[in-house]
């Protein structure tokens, strides 16, 4: 598609045991906090992390993952400190989510309301589809090249959207794949 973006992590948002690696495109979970200075954009309680572009147009973007890896979208006011719902992707008003697993396959998640989606299989590539100005985000799955169709929030987006993560402790991996490697995310038990 045409609407092809190229994502930039923020460092400011990520977890302290997020450790960032290969220039900023590279995350790997680990059990020692990181030294990242105090920040209040950064996430203290959920291995989650936003990216710094704030979506306001049309935009596509696929991801290739590993275990379960956490795909959302979220406004910029999503609350960083504490660990209640209101921090949590999908578990609030202000994100969508679309939960990947190996074993489990897909859910989302919205306002703290899950939704199991039915798919015949489970693939390693996602492709996310957000239209700002119509009020939908789709998420699809890639596989040969053609697009599976998973779920379509539908809404009117009131502020810009801003891509991010959500990488629990495990054997998972997360990398933008629109015009090569962009960011990678990575969880690992220690």
């Amino acid at each position: 598609p045409s609407d092809v973006c190229e994502l930039e992590l923020d460092t400011n948002t990520v977890h302290r045991n997020l450790k960032l690696s290969d220039n900023n495109r590279k995350v790997i979970y680990v059990r020692e906090d990181q030294s990242y200075p105090d920040h209040p954009d950064r996430f203290d309680s959920w291995p989650q992390l936003l990216c710094r572009n704030g979506l306001t147009g049309r935009c596509y973007w696929e991801v290739e993952r590993r275990g379960r890896v956490d795909i959302s979208m979220s406004y910029r006011g999503i609350r960083r400190r504490g660990n209640s719902k209101d921090c949590v992707f999908g578990c609030n008003d202000q994100s969508w989510s679309l939960i990947c697993s190996d074993d489990d396959g897909y859910c989302v998640w919205h306002n703290n309301r899950v939704t199991a989606l039915t798919s015949s299989s489970v693939s390693n590539r996602v492709a996310v589809y957000v239209d700002c100005p119509a009020g939908s985000l789709s998420f699809y799955t890639v596989s040969s090249d053609s697009l599976i169709h998973l779920h379509t929030f539908n809404t009117t987006f009131t502020e810009p959207l801003y891509p991010g993560f959500r990488v629990p402790s495990g054997s998972s991996e997360v990398c933008f794949i629109p015009s090569g490697l962009t960011v990678m995310v990575r969880g690992e038990w220690w």
